[in-house]
């Protein structure tokens, strides 16, 4: 009895060897294969006007739409670019400037605005925006890493005028998976600071 059971020990732990040895053979060039992401299709660049009832105007994307804030603290001129196909918006927020003191509190709001992603983000970079032609100046932040924003700007005339925008994305920020499509509405928001301009 004892000699049956080393028997079908033996011959188990023989198939066990076996089965490894035939695992671990096979093609010798194996290496796993990149990450795969869903294929997106995006849209022509194609821009239109924005000339409604505010003190700017500027260009925005075709398949993007505009809304008015409609949160319980929105303000005239506070509108939001929606780009439904990639669940983003650009939230656009106009304040009229009254003093230089409010004008200095208007530029340090949107500074702290975007450094408080320093949690998550990987690094924030500022450029500087300057159209002296057409009164157009500001700073752009990129913000790095899995933040809930990746881009805010603020543009003003220095004097009388202030806008301040901020990219979201509708859902979790995972960088890696996202960034084909931010780099894509990033042109889009690059073309509306280009295009950009106060009515009077």
């Amino acid at each position: 009895m004892e000699l049956k059971r080393k028997t079908s020990v033996r011959y188990f732990a023989l198939i066990i060897v076996v089965l490894f040895i035939a695992a671990c053979r096979g093609n010798a060039d194996f290496s796993p294969k990149p990450r795969g992401y869903y294929r997106i299709v995006f849209p022509a660049k194609e821009y239109q006007q924005y000339n409604e009832g505010c003190p700017f105007t500027f260009e925005y994307p075709k398949y993007s739409k505009i809304e008015p804030d409609r949160s319980a603290n929105a303000k005239p001129c506070w509108q939001n670019i929606q780009f439904p196909q990639f669940n983003a918006t650009l939230h656009l927020s106009y304040e009229p400037v009254k003093s230089k003191k409010e004008f200095n509190e208007l530029v340090e709001d949107a500074h702290k605005l975007s450094f408080k992603h320093t949690v998550k983000a990987t690094s924030i970079d500022e450029g500087i925006i300057q159209y002296p032609d057409r009164k157009v100046y500001g700073i752009y932040y990129t913000i790095d890493g899995n933040a809930a924003s990746s881009a805010q700007f603020f543009l003003t005339d220095s004097t009388r005028h202030y806008l301040r925008g901020a990219l979201y994305f509708n859902s979790e920020p995972r960088l890696d998976s996202i960034q084909p499509v931010l780099n894509f509405i990033k042109k889009d928001v690059d073309v509306m600071i280009k295009t950009f301009k106060w009515k009077d």
